[in-house]
């Protein structure tokens, strides 16, 4: 069952918490990230992304970096940009995107579970990654950064989260992008009881967004216990900082793929050895995009056509049923020779929320096919994770992002 606990939080000044809320460490690169600092100097990025405070050759991953971080860090806690909660609380945590609105809550999970298998992964985890965010929250002390989580929705945790959201907001702000964040906290006794006792009730939370996140606050929890071997299991380090939705409010948007060449074919060839597994059809020069399962939109040499599964390669295993799957095994693998999408550089992925057009720009200007993509749904990553499968990469793209800085989950 779910140990969900509340948090002594550390979080921006109501007045200034739309300025330092940032999109996560990991959306931007080097440059982006900078551009964003200078934009904005009280971005939670400068925290997440101290390489921003060094020259643009400085090793982003020396350990003066994360020191600069945590300096930043506590510095900003000193001048009143950061407050100190001074009691345990949940908070509300609700984002509206394009009129669409879900609720998660804010809390501590337990290392434990995610040892325990009480919380599901679905990716694998790259060792360079966590390294990176290890380094960052052993250093800083804290977590900066909010585990997304989902857990199948339940209805007591439901009623609390509405009665608490009628009440008034500690932030309500819109950012840049449009993406409303409300925030509201969670004091009261019996409602911080009764929320961890219906977690308790919840036999499995799963890992949406942050695997490497998680592995790395783990990893810190178990570095923290072996240099306290008197440790309780309350300690703060045994907890991460997470934000837990249920899963029937979650929207998945489609992950695309664009492919730098056809692998020595010629377009007839090509498509006549794709049609051997999906059924193709010429739809003009309007993009596609896929509505159901099963279908994909392909754009090549400046037509749009659109590719259904046949029977013959459908699946009702959790993880080859995937409509990321299908396109991997029957043709990015068999036809295009890609074999590892993680390291080969003939391939790259474009977030739903960027739009088709651009699919067509990079095939325009640098790529030769493009594939859009009918997005996995939250019932299929949960299954895939009860299954003790793990999905392809870059299967699931979710939307809105969480923002960083906008709650510090601090280890001591």
């Amino acid at each position: 069952m779910a140990t969900i606990r509340p948090f002594n939080a550390v979080r921006p000044r109501e007045d200034i918490a739309s300025k330092v809320a940032a999109l996560p460490y990991d959306v931007y690169n080097r440059e982006e990230a900078l551009d964003e600092v200078l934009k904005e100097p009280f971005s939670f990025l400068k925290i997440d992304r101290a390489e921003t405070q060094f020259d643009k050759d400085f090793n982003p991953y020396d350990v003066m970096v994360y020191e600069k971080a945590r300096d930043i860090l506590q510095q900003m806690i000193s001048e009143g940009i950061f407050l100190k909660e001074g009691k345990n609380c949940y908070y509300v945590y609700e984002l509206t995107m394009d009129g669409r609105s879900q609720a998660g809550l804010v809390g501590c999970a337990s290392i434990d579970d995610y040892l325990d298998n009480v919380i599901k992964k679905h990716e694998k985890t790259r060792e360079d990654k966590e390294i990176d965010r290890i380094n960052h929250v052993d250093i800083c002390n804290a977590q900066t950064g909010p585990i997304f989580l989902a857990y199948r929705s339940q209805k007591t945790i439901n009623e609390v989260v509405d009665r608490i959201k009628k009440g008034s907001p500690l932030y309500d702000f819109v950012a840049p992008d449009r993406v409303r964040h409300t925030i509201w906290k969670i004091d009261k006794g019996a409602d911080l009881e009764t929320i961890s006792t219906e977690f308790k009730k919840i036999r499995n939370v799963y890992i949406a967004d942050g695997h490497h996140r998680t592995a790395s606050a783990v990893k810190v929890g178990l570095k923290r216990r072996e240099a306290n071997p008197g440790y309780t299991g309350e300690e703060e380090f045994n907890f991460f900082l997470s934000v837990l939705f249920p899963h029937d409010q979650l929207m998945i948007l489609d992950y695309n793929r664009v492919v730098k060449d056809l692998n020595g074919y010629r377009k007839e060839a090509f498509l006549s050895k794709a049609a051997q597994s999906f059924v193709i059809e010429d739809v003009g020069e309007e993009p596609y995009k896929p509505t159901e399962k099963g279908t994909f939109g392909m754009y090549l040499e400046g037509v749009w056509y659109k590719l259904t599964a046949k029977k013959e390669i459908r699946s009702n295993d959790p993880v080859e049923g995937l409509d990321v799957s299908l396109l991997q095994n029957h043709l990015l693998t068999p036809i295009l020779n890609i074999k590892d999408i993680r390291t080969d550089k003939r391939i790259d992925f474009i977030g739903g929320i960027r739009g088709l057009k651009e699919l067509e720009r990079r095939v325009n200007e640098d790529m030769k096919v493009a594939f859009s993509m009918y997005p996995t749904s939250i019932n299929e990553l949960l299954d895939v994770s009860d299954a003790g499968q793990l999905m392809p990469p870059k299967s699931t793209w979710f939307e809105p992002k969480l923002r960083s800085g906008l709650f510090i989950h601090e280890l001591e």
